[in-house]
C-alpha cells in the first residue's frame, strides 16, 4: 500500500438538478515522489467529475482533491442511495492502483404530464377520450384518476384503470368513457365542458380540461329528409284527390253515324285524322353528363375534374423535392433514424423507404395508438402526416413557442410549413407555391448553406388558431406545448384521408 485516503463526507445527499461536493484526501505514504490520477466509477460516474484530474505528490505529503457530483434533474437520476467510487491510478506503481468508496442520495422529485387524445370527443350515447399520464420525475408515481363536469352533472364517467403506477420515465394510457345521462333527440348538438384530474398524495390535482360533443339522435339532415318526404306525400295525396279523369262520350260518333245514313245526299264529315308519326311531338333525349356524342341541341362544355388523390408519395413517384427534403432530415437522424447508406436524391428508393419506416415506427414505439404516421400514409410512404411530423422535429423543446412579430427568425419557414402540411387537405397552386418555397428554405437550412429569417405575422397566428380548432384545442394562436405535440405525432386535417392535389404542376423536381 502506496497510499492512504478518505472522503469527506462518505455519505451525502443532494438535489437532481443541482450540485453538491465531497472532498477526497489522499497521502503518498511511500519513499518516491509519485503522481496520481482520479477516475470516477459506477453507476453514477457519469455525474461525478474530479478537480484537478491528477495530482503529484512528495513523500509523507497529503493533497486533496474535489469530487463535483451533479445528476441531472430526469427520470435516470432515480430517488434513493447510489454507492460510487473513485479510483486512484498512482504513475510509479501502477499495479497499487486503489478505489475508495462512498455513497450519495439523490432526493426525490414529482413532475408529471397529462394529455387528453383527442381533446374533443363526439358521440350521441358516449365518447371515449384516452388521458396519456407520463412520469417525469424520479421516483414512482402512484395516481388515481377521476372525472367530472365543469359547474353541471351532464356526464357519468367509467374509467379503467382508475389508479396507475407508472416508473420514472414511462407513461400508461387511462381509458375513460362518458355517458351523457339525458340523450337529445332533436335539435342542436350540445358542447359538454368536462375533465379528468391526476390525483396526488399530498399535491394537487393536475387536471386536463376536455369536450364531449353531444349529437342528437335524429340528426338535422335526417329531419329536414324527413320533412321534404312528408310535405311530398301530402302534396301527392292532394293532387291526387283534385284530379278528375277525363270522360270521352261515343254519342256524339253514334249521332253522325245515323245522320250520315238518314240523308245520303249530304256530303258527310271527313272523319277525323289519326296523328301521323310526323306529327307526333318529338322527345329530345336526354343530355348526358360529360362527355357524350351525338347530335341535336347545343350542350355547354363539361367541366374537366383536375386530377386527384396521388397523396402519399409512393416509391412509383419520380424524384421530387419533398422526398429531397426527407433525406437531408433524415440524414440529420430525425427520430434517432440516421439514412446512411447510397441513395437517389429525391427518389423513394429502398434506402430511403428503410429510413422513413425506422422514423414511423420510432414515432409509434414512442406514442402507440396516438401515432397517424402509418395509419394515414402507409408504412414506408410520405404522406401529410409524415411530412408534418419530420417538420416538427425540427423543434427539440416542449414548451412554448412565441413568435416574435419584431424579429426575423429562422425558425419562422420552419412553422409556416408545418401549418400547411397539417391544416391543408387539398393541396392547390397556391398551397404548392408557398410549400416549394420553404421546403428549398428548410432543405438550405439543414445544409447550412444560408437561413431564410422572416418576420412572423397575423396570418401565421390565424394558421395556428385554425390548426388548434381543427383538433379541438383552445385557440390561443401561439405553438404551445399540446400543439407542438400534435404536429409530431402527425395530427392532420381529415386525418381518415390521404389528402387530395389539385395543383398542375405537382412533385416538384430536386433542388440542386
Amino acid at each position: 500500500m502506496t497510499t492512504w485516503t478518505s472522503l469527506e463526507p462518505a455519505s451525502t445527499t443532494v438535489d437532481p438538478g443541482s450540485s453538491t461536493t465531497v472532498r477526497l484526501r489522499l497521502r503518498n505514504t511511500s519513499d518516491i515522489v509519485d503522481e496520481y490520477r482520479f477516475e470516477a466509477v459506477g453507476d453514477i460516474a457519469p455525474y461525478v467529475s474530479v478537480e484537478p484530474p491528477s495530482i503529484r505528490l512528495f513523500p509523507g505529503t497529503t493533497g486533496i482533491v474535489e469530487l463535483t457530483v451533479a445528476p441531472p434533474r430526469t427520470p435516470d437520476a432515480t430517488a434513493g442511495p447510489h454507492p460510487y467510487g473513485v479510483r486512484i491510478l498512482p504513475t510509479e506503481h501502477p499495479g497499487a492502483a486503489t478505489v475508495t468508496e462512498g455513497n450519495i442520495t439523490f432526493t426525490t422529485f414529482m413532475e408529471v404530464r397529462a394529455e387528453l387524445v383527442p381533446q374533443t370527443v363526439k358521440g350521441r350515447f358516449r365518447g371515449r377520450p384516452k388521458l396519456a399520464v407520463d412520469n417525469l420525475g424520479n421516483t414512482v408515481l402512484t395516481a388515481s384518476i377521476g372525472g367530472g363536469d365543469k359547474n353541471s352533472d351532464d356526464l357519468s364517467y367509467e374509467i379503467v384503470p382508475a389508479s396507475v403506477q407508472i416508473a420514472p420515465g414511462r407513461a400508461a394510457f387511462v381509458k375513460a368513457t362518458l355517458k351523457p345521462r339525458q340523450i337529445t333527440w332533436v335539435g342542436q348538438k350540445q358542447q359538454r365542458p368536462y375533465e379528468l384530474s391526476v390525483r396526488r398524495s399530498g399535491f394537487e390535482p393536475l387536471v386536463v380540461n376536455g369536450t364531449y360533443v353531444q349529437r342528437t339522435l335524429l340528426p338535422m339532415w335526417l329531419m329536414t329528409t324527413l320533412s321534404l318526404l312528408l310535405a311530398l306525400t301530402v302534396t301527392g295525396l292532394i293532387l291526387w284527390l283534385a284530379y278528375k279523369a277525363p270522360v270521352r262520350t261515343l254519342a256524339q260518333e253514334k249521332l253522325q253515324q245515323t245522320a250520315a245514313t238518314a240523308l245520303p245526299g249530304e256530303p258527310s264529315e271527313q272523319p277525323a285524322k289519326k296523328p301521323t308519326p310526323e306529327a307526333a311531338p318529338t322527345v329530345q333525349p336526354k343530355m348526358p353528363a360529360a362527355g357524350g356524342g351525338g347530335g341535336g341541341a347545343k350542350k355547354p362544355p363539361a367541366a374537366v375534374e383536375p386530377a386527384r388523390d396521388p397523396l402519399p408519395i409512393t416509391s412509383k413517384d419520380k424524384p421530387n423535392l419533398f422526398v429531397q427534403f426527407a433525406q437531408e432530415r433524415l440524414a440529420e437522424g430525425a427520430g434517432g433514424c440516421k439514412l446512411t447508406a447510397a441513395h437517389t436524391v429525391g427518389k423513394l428508393d429502398m434506402a430511403t423507404g428503410q429510413a422513413l419506416k425506422c422514423f414511423q415506427q420510432a414515432s409509434d414505439s414512442r406514442y402507440g395508438q396516438f401515432s397517424q404516421l402509418v395509419k394515414t400514409d402507409g408504412l414506408g410512404n410520405l404522406g401529410r402526416t409524415t411530412m408534418t411530423a419530420l417538420l416538427a422535429a425540427h423543434f427539440t423543446a416542449t414548451k412554448s413557442l412565441p413568435l416574435n412579430p419584431n424579429e426575423l427568425s429562422p425558425e419562422v419557414p420552419w412553422v409556416r410549413n408545418i401549418l400547411l402540411w397539417g391544416t391543408q387537405g387539398d393541396f392547390d397552386d397556391g398551397d404548392l407555391v408557398t410549400t416549394v418555397k420553404y421546403t428549398k428554405a428548410n432543405i438550405e437550412y439543414l445544409r447550412r448553406t444560408k437561413q431564410l429569417r422572416e418576420k412572423s405575422t397575423q396570418a401565421d397566428t390565424d394558421r395556428i388558431k385554425e390548426y388548434q380548432g381543427q383538433f379541438g384545442a383552445e385557440q390561443t394562436g401561439v405553438l404551445d406545448e399540446t400543439t407542438l405535440a400534435k404536429t409530431k405525432l402527425g395530427w392532420v386535417h381529415t386525418q381518415d384521408t390521404p389528402g387530395t392535389v389539385t395543383a398542375k404542376d405537382w412533385l416538384p423536381a430536386p433542388m440542386k
